[in-house]
């Protein structure tokens, strides 16, 4: 069983979601603070202010936004605290923090319904926040409301979205943890889309289109299932997309979609499956390689760079990216693959000097 402690909370400021106005609720505070004082209260010791927070799970009451999140972690002993919310989107990797010592971390997090993939259920109303990590301790944890916020939006299908449950995990979900404050993911990929159902599909690019704004990213990985879509078409739904993103002021980004673990027999990943061939031959990465080039945008050629890593590995050690053994799945990623291949994408953004370095955590 995993040890968790939470010593205090120290403010909650939800614009839209307390009944106390702002003035009261940090009247309350310090009023809740004096008393814990006058008790003789210890650091660890819970308080009135976790009301938000219990059995690791700490729930807040906010309408369809994006909010800055600051936690304070740490306790008496050692600790080792992950953050997770929503729909299991990893927001913060697991943090140690030494025996009596506190570290403070923050997250942007884009609230919305549905939660998760665009066409899924709607989810539970408000901001959930898991907390985790093999020795978990919170020690304070406030919430605002976000300004000055870049959103990098992602469209996307199974391989990229907020996966619903265990043991699937989309690259998009795990994106969160590799970011600071000030920038937020907001991911409509959805399972099983194609560029033609995406576009078709008014849940999806209809309502994603408005919601790009001046500056944004929109990350676009779409291949695995245009299975029967032709060149021309795939190359026309693509400059659609992209074109729909400038005329909003966003700044689109084609990302050639992550291999299939699927190797030949000289142990490479040079086969039609593996690198997204189709059926009709249309060779999906070499298109959005020339869109990329043809547009003048910035492409994140995510084939490549999980063929070499997967290729890196061999046959065995890369089945732990994949559902190989829990589900027979040489295309969808666990949890772990899916964090590894969203480091890929954060190492991209930086490199191409689309997000500042000093807005990613490594790691």
């Amino acid at each position: 069983m995993r040890r968790f402690s939470i010593t205090a909370v120290a403010a909650v400021t939800l614009a839209a979601a307390l009944s106390s106005p702002p003035a009261q609720a940090q009247e309350r505070d310090r009023a809740q603070e004096r008393a814990r004082s006058q008790e003789g209260a210890q650091p660890d010791r819970p308080s009135a202010g976790l009301a938000h927070c219990a059995d690791g799970l700490c729930h807040f009451d906010v309408p369809p936004g994006t909010y800055d999140v600051r936690v304070t972690l740490g306790a008496r002993d050692a600790s080792r605290t992950s953050v997770s919310g929503e729909s299991r989107r990893s927001l913060l990797p697991e943090t140690a923090v030494a025996a009596g010592e506190r570290v403070t971390r923050g997250f942007t997090v884009n609230v919305r319904t549905p939660e998760g993939e665009p066409t899924g259920p709607e989810g539970s109303p408000g901001l959930d926040l898991r907390i985790g990590g093999s020795a978990p301790a919170l020690a304070g944890i406030r919430v605002t409301p976000a300004r000055h916020v870049r959103q990098i939006l992602l469209i996307g299908d199974s391989t990229v979205c907020d996966q619903p449950g265990d043991p699937y995990s989309g690259w998009g979900q795990q994106l969160p943890r590799y970011l600071r404050a000030g920038l937020s993911v907001a991911n409509y990929a959805d399972s099983g889309e194609s560029t033609v159902s995406y576009l078709g599909n008014p849940r999806l690019w209809a309502t994603v289109r408005p919601l790009i704004r001046p500056g944004d990213l929109v990350l676009v990985q779409l291949a695995h299932n245009d299975k029967t879509t032709d060149e021309a078409t795939y190359r026309a739904n693509l400059e659609t997309l992209v074109a729909g993103v400038r005329e909003r002021g966003g700044q689109p980004v084609l990302v050639t979609p992550i291999v299939r673990r699927w190797f030949s027999p000289d142990g490479t990943l040079n086969n039609g499956t593996a690198l997204l061939v189709n059926g009709l031959g249309v060779d999906h990465p070499a298109v959005v390689r020339s869109v990329a080039a043809a547009l003048d945008i910035p492409l994140i050629d995510l084939t490549a760079r999980t063929k070499a890593l997967v290729e890196s590995l061999g046959a065995e050690a890369s089945k732990a990216l994949y559902l190989t053994d829990e589900a027979r799945d040489n295309t969808h990623t666990s949890v772990r693959g899916a964090a590894v291949y969203a480091g890929l994408v954060r190492d991209e953004l930086v490199t191409r000097h689309l997000v500042p370095k000093g807005r990613v955590r490594v790691g």
